[in-house]
């Protein structure tokens, strides 16, 4: 029984994230299936939060869900830069190191969008590349990110009954134990539990609070790490200008483009930035997109 179950997990996660690219196959998913659950199997109570390693998992296997619809856009160079301003970001964020790390990518695709799957995996779209103007506006996509994963708030888009059910069914007994109910049962609230991070992330798009709540970190992750706050207004500016955000992502949220810009100008107009470094920083972005976008 749990051979199959290590097969339905081979089927929504075939993909192995490396520092700077993802490449696909199957190779040592039974070993991760193992530790997730060994992680887990000696719950004595059901009203745990999730942990940071069972995060992680979930968003590796919302990823490879996401990569059945989007083709990674296999260009080192650009993967290696954004993996650059990534993670500078996170490092200036207050969870600079998470269990799996944080891994940025590129999606091919012409649509404008990002995408942070829990535990630190974060896509952003050619399309939304192609919509950035300076790196400083593409800082402020990847920090608005950063700040939806260190909030947790695709994580805690799961159903609190959802999780509780499967706690209490791992929290029973050793894995090798389970029968082929219990397997089937913890598969469906697997894939059910999936299904909720990624209705949130995708399709529906994260609460008000949610969304200014990430808005400030980001500013604030931009000014530690030397960018400009002001380019997450500019970059929702610029996204307006061209007709706006493709469905799902980082522009379908429940507050407006203009409640967003409204709340961040003022939070923004009283810090300048130097216009040397910045200007470098922009020469070096533009130079990068025109040669390898």
């Amino acid at each position: 029984m749990r051979g199959r179950l290590i097969c339905a997990f081979i089927m929504i996660v075939p993909y192995i994230f490396t520092s700077s690219c993802i490449s696909t196959g199957g190779s040592g998913l039974s070993g991760h299936l193992s530790t997730a659950l060994t992680t887990v199997q000696e719950v004595s109570k059901a009203s745990r939060p999730i942990s940071d390693e069972e995060e992680y998992y979930i968003g590796r296997a919302l990823a490879a869900k996401i990569l059945t619809t989007y083709k990674i856009y296999n260009n080192a160079r650009i993967v290696d830069y954004i993996n650059l301003v990534g993670l500078s970001l996170a490092m200036h964020s207050e969870r600079p190191i998470t269990y799996g790390g944080y891994h940025f990518t590129v999606l091919d695709t012409t649509e404008r969008n990002a995408f942070a799957c829990p535990g630190g995996i974060i896509f952003i779209t050619k399309g939304m590349l192609q919509t950035a103007n300076t790196e400083d506006e593409l800082a402020a996509v990847l920090a608005h990110e950063i700040a939806h994963i260190n909030n947790k708030d695709g994580i805690s888009s799961i159903k609190s009954a959802r999780w509780t059910e499967a706690l209490t069914v791992i929290g029973t007994q050793a894995a090798r134990q389970y029968t082929s109910a219990e397997v089937g049962k913890l598969l469906t609230l697997f894939e059910g539990a999936l299904d909720d991070v990624f209705k949130t992330i995708v399709l529906n798009g994260y609460s008000q609070q949610q969304e200014f709540a990430a808005d400030e970190k980001a500013l604030s992750y931009l000014k530690k790490a030397g960018y400009a706050p002001g380019a997450l207004v500019d970059f929702i500016t610029s996204v307006n200008m061209q007709g706006g955000a493709s469905q799902g992502g980082i522009m379908k949220t429940h507050p407006s483009s203009a409640e967003r810009l409204e709340r961040l100008i003022g939070k923004t107009q009283s810090i300048t930035m130097d216009a040397d470094s910045l200007n470098k920083r922009t020469g070096r972005f533009k130079a990068l997109m025109r040669k390898y976008l």
